[in-house]
């Protein structure tokens, strides 16, 4: 009995590392800001692939690969991790992490939408439906948090536009990856791919900035920070999507998809306890409502 569970169990543990990895991340946004986060995870992110590379794999390095799926899974990279995670932790920082997840549960509606136009693939009745439902909890919470809370308006309304943003990212990220992973190349080897791609990048601009040196002395001023960024970097880029795939692998692509959406639930108790923010019956129900319309697109 327990095997036949095993991808599942997988799957909600991976919903509660992502949990854990956006909570982290903004607890050391709100110290070295969103941009140094991005920077320095990619680079810890980047050292966690590379161990798990080689002791599943035997390499440090995806050897043998494709031009093609380096230009894939690269550009993946640079727009779901580069673009789209820095209007991710910015959101974070304006409207906490529950919210900013909950705008991420719009990613698989985007990539489905974007996959539909550019690839052939077709949307059921059913997963129109659950579109929709998603769009009205979502709708509903973020009309529920404007009235009730107190962050300032402009702020909050960015933080929306930043959430929207990082779920632009993560979907388009989706389809180029899946570009990149025609046929049956190593799951491990394409994220590494990305994580290392989109860490070039940052970081060439990071010293066409010249902000190697303030990025630099902000980790190391800030320990706590920086290892708030290495526990991120580990739960959710390293384990949390190492438990997906494992969850892919041993479930159903439905039950695992819609069990990997759940972050905004767990980020509830989070949000009142450890951000001491207020969150009404109306923001409960407005994120159950939309993790049903997620779990309506992927199940039926």
């Amino acid at each position: 009995m327990e095997i036949l569970y095993l991808g599942e169990l997988a799957a909600i543990i991976t919903s509660i590392t992502f949990a854990v990895n956006s909570t982290l991340f903004t607890v050391a946004g709100r110290v070295v800001g969103s941009t140094v986060v991005n920077r320095v995870r990619l680079v810890a992110a980047c050292l966690f692939l590379t161990c798990a590379h080689w002791i599943f794999l035997g390499s440090l390095w995806p050897v043998g690969v494709e031009w093609d799926r380096w230009f894939w899974l690269g550009l993946s990279g640079i727009v779901g991790l580069v673009l789209g995670d820095a209007f991710l932790f910015q959101a974070f920082l304006w409207v906490g992490p529950r919210l900013s997840m909950l705008m991420m549960s719009l990613a698989p509606i985007i990539a489905a939408a974007t996959a539909w136009i550019f690839l052939g693939e077709t949307l059921s009745l059913w997963q129109i439906s659950g579109i929709l439902i998603t769009l009205i909890g979502i709708g509903w919470v973020v009309m529920e948090k404007n009235k009730n809370q107190l962050p300032d308006k402009e702020n909050y309304l960015k933080g929306i536009l930043f959430g929207l943003g990082g779920a632009a990212g993560q979907g388009l990220g989706v389809v180029l990856a899946k570009l990149g992973l025609d046929g049956s190349f190593s799951p491990i080897s394409a994220n590494f791919i990305r994580m290392f791609t989109a860490m070039i990048v940052i970081w060439a601009v990071t010293l066409f900035q010249k902000e190697f040196k303030n990025t630099f002395n902000k980790v190391v001023t800030n320990p706590k920070a920086l290892w708030g960024i290495i526990g991120g970097a580990f739960s959710g880029p390293f384990l949390g999507v190492s438990l997906s795939l494992f969850a892919l692998q041993h479930t159903s692509i439905g039950v695992a998809s819609t069990l990997m959406a759940l972050p905004p639930i767990f980020l509830l108790p989070v949000e009142k306890f450890i951000f001491k923010e207020k969150v009404g019956w109306g923001a409960v129900v407005g994120t159950v409502i939309a993790m049903v319309g997620v779990g309506v697109l992927f199940l039926l």
